[in-house]
């Protein structure tokens, strides 16, 4: 008997066609792609209204808001889309009347528009999200007294992120059409979407417990991280070998999550527990730290917990000091204190991350990669879309909208590059002009190979020290100002422009998942970071003026979150490679086995073994086995947390291994709508506990036994 229709989708002429899941059109396609993006369309649902315009207004405050405070935090849920995803579709689905507006509008004689146009659509939640989706700026002012005026600050902001907007097109060819590339945090995203949009379209008894389900999560995470945010720390950091012996020195070292190692440290905390790096590297940390700390592992071992400088004595550097008046290296001073100290691992693992990634797309990605040029050259002389170089049908679904044009990307780079010019070229950020042109060159070298891996392992590498070092070695080789900040805004030029490019790649996979066109969801992006900038700078002033004790270290958060850690990187980066240079870095005793080859000849060497071993045997599945993925979280500084490793290995092993194999059905229908409630549920208590405790005059939560004065997790014989 033949065997019936499988999967139905959208024709282009608007008709719905059945076809069998062995078809052509869906063998591109994974399993798990088409287990949630649906393959209808109606190309004629409103998107730029009036009701997205006014919803974008109203939501990207708060999400401009909580992207930059979590910068100032040391641990934190990354605010995305799913954080005030429910309330749009909450306020605006349904009828027309669920909306309280009038019919139409008029703005001028002959000109009007339909303030409510029927039923909220998917698109315009969809753009309505993405629109809602600083560091230089702060450091100079929180560490060198150096206040930016606010109009470079925000031109230099919107600069950043529109350099982004630039790269991106360099590598969308491949991560967004090609349905082999799945971008798991847009898929992720998606399922949300599609949730929502049964439960408003066709209402079954599945899609309302889902909603129910993701709402009373929601609450119940908002409400609950009022306990160990500010109520009680103690559960945050669980320390149980502190219990057991809490005056003795080694059990609390080992056992402490703050500021030490968190072994069998549990913590009921979700920005812990969601925080945490790589899953793998804890187990060896845990052996290798007790031997820095208390062997010969490593030749300085004071302060293995903390990523700012120090004297070899332990006590803090007088960074302050090593700058002349006209902020050029102080010598003398130099001399007198000796060089700064602090833990080699981060620079060792962010070279051979570095070299791992590059070396690693050109091994296994060079395939991939060769025929999305091809595509892309045939796609130039043919003057044909991007989608139409795909046959899956989610591509053919898009062949229905124009891609957005070239010269949309760069008017962008015409205007940030503007604005950079203008900026760098007053004095006011700190560089040369021409490091701005090498660090748009380096930037934009590493857009491919690691919008590639992202869009394959949804792991975004840091690989700060690299853009360091070349910017030191570019500082340091003509004379004038070696203020450490200056490597903040390269790296933030070269780094965080790249990272922005992946953000609206993964954007336009949002857009290509819903359906959506190119040229609107590209609108929303530019629309949204011209609200969110201005909020942005506003909030970096306001974690300046209200919680400056905390971020210098003057007071003790008893959370151990408002520490500004991500800064003191920046810093301590900044003065090694640019005011102190990478020449009298790697004189340095501690850091002779650093320069610069040793890191990149291994980071280049080990993709290269894996792959030879994946060619040898092939059904050994070597290609899985990511250098750069287990490189680059050994180079990043987690902070002086380390109480989430237990619990999110814990409840990992429950999703990811016994529900993933054994209850898949269940897996899949709970796994994304829980993983959105807790990320918004934490992101809500964020925004209500600045509103209630932080918007004026800095509240602190009176000392108790779940927040005792000395040690909130009770380990009393901390060094």
């Amino acid at each position: 008997m033949e065997k019936p229709p499988f999967v139905s989708t959208t024709q282009t002429n608007g008709e719905e066609e059945t076809f069998d899941e062995n078809d052509p059109r869906l063998q591109d396609i994974p399993a798990y792609v088409r287990r949630i993006v649906s393959l209808h369309d109606d190309p004629e649902l409103p998107c730029l209204t009036f009701r997205y315009f006014l919803l974008t207004i109203v939501f990207v405050i708060p999400g401009a808001f909580l992207s930059v405070m979590m910068h100032f935090r040391t641990t934190y849920e990354p605010y995305s889309v799913f954080s005030f995803r429910l309330l749009p579709a909450t306020l605006a689905c349904g009828s027309p009347k669920s909306f309280p507006l009038g019919k139409s509008g008029s703005l001028s004689p002959g000109f009007s528009f339909n303030l409510n146009p029927g039923p909220f659509s998917v698109k315009e939640h969809v753009l309505v999200t993405i629109s809602a989706a600083s560091g230089p700026l702060a450091m100079a002012e929180l560490h060198f007294d150096s206040r930016i005026h606010p109009a470079a600050a925000i031109f230099f902001m919107w600069g950043i992120v529109w350099t982004g907007y630039f790269f991106a097109p360099l590598a969308r060819q491949f991560p967004i059409c090609d349905p082999q590339f799945p971008w798991f945090m847009a898929l992720c995203q998606t399922a949300l979407f599609e949730t929502q949009k049964k439960q408003r379209e066709t209402p079954t008894a599945e899609s309302r417990k889902q909603a129910k389900v993701f709402l009373w999560a929601l609450l119940g995470m908002t409400l609950w991280q009022f306990i160990p945010e500010f109520g009680s720390p103690m559960l945050g950091s669980l320390a149980s070998l502190c219990w057991v012996a809490p005056s003795n020195s080694v059990a609390d070292f080992v056992g402490a999550g703050f500021d030490r190692m968190g072994v069998l440290n549990l913590s009921l905390d979700w920005s812990t527990i969601s925080a945490t790096g790589s899953l793998f590297l804890t187990s060896y940390v845990w052996i290798l730290n007790p031997a820095a700390k208390y062997g010969n592992l490593g030749e300085w071992h004071r302060h293995l917990m903390s990523n700012r400088l120090f004297l070899e004595n332990g006590t803090s550097y007088p960074i302050t000091k090593l700058l002349t008046p006209n902020v050029s290296f102080n010598e003398t001073a130099y001399q007198e204190f000796g060089p700064p100290f602090v833990g080699t691992h981060t620079i060792f693992f962010n070279y051979v991350a570095y070299t791992s990634a590059i070396i690693w797309a050109a091994l296994f990605g060079y395939k991939v990669v060769r025929a999305s040029l091809q595509k892309m050259m045939q796609q130039t002389k043919s003057g044909a879309q991007i989608s139409s170089q795909y046959s899956d049908q989610l591509s053919i679904l898009q062949r229905a909208y124009n891609e957005v044009p070239l010269w949309w990307f760069l008017a962008l780079f015409a205007a940030s590059l503007i604005s950079f010019g203008t900026i760098i070229a007053t004095g006011n950020m700190f560089i040369p002009v021409w490091t701005y042109f090498v660090a748009i060159a380096t930037g934009a070298f590493l857009v491919v190979p690691l919008g590639w891996l992202y869009a394959l392992s949804n792991f975004l590498p840091s690989i700060g020290a690299a853009n360091e070092l070349l910017c030191g070695l570019m500082a340091n080789s003509v004379s004038g100002s070696k203020n450490p900040t200056g490597a903040s805004v390269y790296c933030a030029i070269a780094g965080n422009a790249r990272y922005r490019a992946q953000l609206n790649l993964q954007d336009m996979k949002i857009g290509h998942y819903m359906h959506m066109s190119p040229k609107t969801v590209f609108f929303s992006q530019v629309f949204g970071s011209f609200l969110g900038v201005t909020v942005n700078y506003a909030v970096v002033r306001w974690a300046l003026d209200t919680k400056l004790d905390y971020l210098t270290g003057v007071k003790k958060d008893p959370a151990h979150q408002w520490t500004a850690q991500s800064l003191a990187l920046y810093l301590t980066l900044g003065v090694q490679y640019v005011l102190i240079g990478p020449l009298r870095l790697f004189e340095q005793h501690i850091h002779k086995v650093l320069p610069y080859g040793h890191g990149s000849l291994v980071g280049a060497f080990v993709p290269i073994l894996i792959y030879g071993m994946h060619r040898l045997f092939p059904r050994a599945k070597f290609q899985l086995w990511n250098s750069t993925i287990f490189f680059s979280p050994m180079a990043n500084f987690y902070g002086n947390i380390s109480t989430g490793y237990l619990s999110s290995f814990l409840g990992g092993s429950v999703v990811m291994f016994w529900a993933y194999r054994y209850r898949y059905d269940m897996w899949a229908r709970w796994n994304y709508i829980l993983a959105a409630a807790f990320d918004a549920g934490f992101n809500f208590n964020m925004l209500l506990t600045f509103l209630l405790f932080g918007a004026g005059e800095f509240m602190t939560m009176p000392y108790w036994w779940g927040n005792e004065a000395t040690s909130s997790e009770r380990c009393f014989a901390l060094e």
